[in-house]
């Protein structure tokens, strides 16, 4: 998971950073072990969106990440990957103002 590296360099700052688990990779096992194995803190926020059609997976992650956006007011957001996920956080990130 590409995450970690970043949220180990991350928690050596008095940077406030908030982690959200979209949870496009559905399987509750392997995320978990992946999360302990790599030293990811367990997510602040996890929008549980599941399998779907590309189209339907990628709208549903906008419609959960926009009220985070909303609520936590970043002043920055971070996206990694190449996945539904990525393009959905940074359009409502982009859109946003963030």
């Amino acid at each position: 998971m590409k995450i970690a590296p970043i949220m180990a360099a991350l928690r050596r700052t008095p940077l406030a950073a908030r982690l959200v688990h979209t949870g496009q990779h559905y399987d509750v096992a392997m995320n978990q072990q992946f999360f302990a194995q790599l030293g990811i803190p367990n997510p602040d926020v996890d929008l549980e969106v599941g399998s779907a059609s590309h189209a339907v997976q990628t709208a549903e992650i906008m419609k959960r990440f926009e009220p985070v956006v909303d609520a936590e007011r970043p002043a920055a957001v971070l996206v990694v990957g190449d996945v539904n996920s990525t393009i959905a956080c940074a359009l409502v990130a982009a859109k946003k103002g963030v």
